[in-house]
């Protein structure tokens, strides 16, 4: 049987593919498309026909992608023949005469279809996974719809109460569709919370905030007309901003507020380890302060095995868009001390990085803002 290539896959995201079955192992060359964006990151396809032999995938365009310059730190997963996930070895840099670099990988045989990620996806089922496996804990309620008409889910473990004085937590992750381990390190999050129950303080959570980049497979950062994590203005540049942040101004009247999260991924190759932006002191000089307070909590929770050693930044790299991340509405508008957290895709150090992984980072982050309430 002829190999093909499927995209329209969950989260499908490929292009510029060729098919070559010439010699005994057959290649697969791709590109991850950039979807209306200026950056280009994510990719997931389908390879169908069977490959006795193995097969030679080829990623095209590797310097165009954001940061993806190191091959042997760039560990795409795959799954074949109903097997689970696994991440491929590292990959070899192949160099054409005039610079240009493709980065290669070598795989197994498989005899039905291969699934290739960029990184372990998460979408819906596996939010449905997580309440499923922690019982009656979290609560889901559509609090609107993306720009693009798609439901947007919000979880809670309470729906709190006027006036109340239960510490609460607000969490959005996936502002960039692309960044699959914001939403596994969510994941364990929120099963180490359902564990405490009545004890656990009030959290909502927006696992898949940017649902229509989910989807549709985008990468999702900077993509046009707005970035979603630069779309938090007054008024608002896109409509999930709208919906989400009517959300977090209900959320603050049901609890005593005490932090917000925005669980990020950084470029594709970073293995230093995880680490917090923090409010600009120049910005937000008392809730900077505040911003700086649990980061080292967190840090420490985490412990070297998950925390890189610069672990608190602010952010300084250029942008496209003028307008306040996530973070920043909610300290304008709310007066609310918020982190952003980025977690590698896949290494930290030589440490490869499972899905487990990212729940036990979660866990870590939960435990450490717990010993502070």
């Amino acid at each position: 049987m002829s190999l093909r290539v499927e995209p329209n896959v969950p989260c499908g995201n490929v292009c510029d593919v060729s098919v070559s079955e010439q010699g005994e192992r057959a290649e697969v060359a791709f590109a991850a498309h950039p979807h209306g964006g200026p950056e280009s990151l994510w990719f997931r396809f389908r390879v169908c026909g069977g490959a006795p032999n193995g097969i030679r995938l080829v990623l095209r365009h590797a310097r165009t992608m954001l940061g993806a310059d190191r091959p042997e730190a760039l560990r795409p997963v795959v799954r074949s023949d109903g097997r689970d996930w696994c991440r491929l070895q590292p990959g070899t840099g192949e160099q054409f005469p005039d610079g240009r670099t493709d980065i290669s990988w070598m795989v197994g045989a498989f005899y039905s279809d291969l699934d290739v990620a960029f990184c372990y996806p998460y979408g819906r089922d596996e939010v449905e996974a997580l309440r499923r496996e922690t019982g009656a804990c979290w609560r889901a309620d559509v609090i609107g719809v993306s720009q693009g008409g798609r439901p947007m889910v919000r979880l809670s473990n309470s729906y709190g109460a006027a006036d109340a004085h239960r510490p609460g937590l607000f969490i959005v992750a996936r502002q960039h569709s692309g960044e699959t381990p914001g939403s596994w390190v969510l994941d364990g999050f929120l099963r180490a919370i359902a564990e405490l129950e009545d004890r656990a303080p009030l959290v909502w959570a927006v696992p898949l905030a940017n649902i229509d980049g989910v989807e549709g497979g985008d990468y999702g950062k900077d993509n046009f007309p707005y970035d979603l994590n630069r779309a938090w203005g007054r008024p608002p540049m896109r409509h999930e901003t709208l919906v989400i942040g009517t959300d977090v101004a209900v959320w603050k009247t049901r609890c005593r507020p005490v932090l917000v999260l925005d669980l990020h991924a950084p470029g594709a190759c970073e293995r230093e380890g995880m680490y917090a932006y923090v409010l600009r002191p120049d910005a937000w000089p008392e809730l900077h302060g505040q911003a700086l307070t649990w980061a080292e909590r967190l840090k420490a929770s985490l412990g070297p095995a998950y925390a890189a050693e610069n672990f608190v930044r602010t952010a300084d790299y250029p942008s496209r868009w003028m307008s306040p991340t996530f973070v920043e509405f909610a300290a304008k508008e709310h007066g609310i001390c918020g982190l952003s957290i980025e977690t590698p895709y896949a290494l930290i150090g030589e440490r490869e990085l499972s899905r487990e992984d990212y729940r036990e980072a979660g866990a870590r982050i939960a435990a450490g803002i717990l010993c502070a309430l």
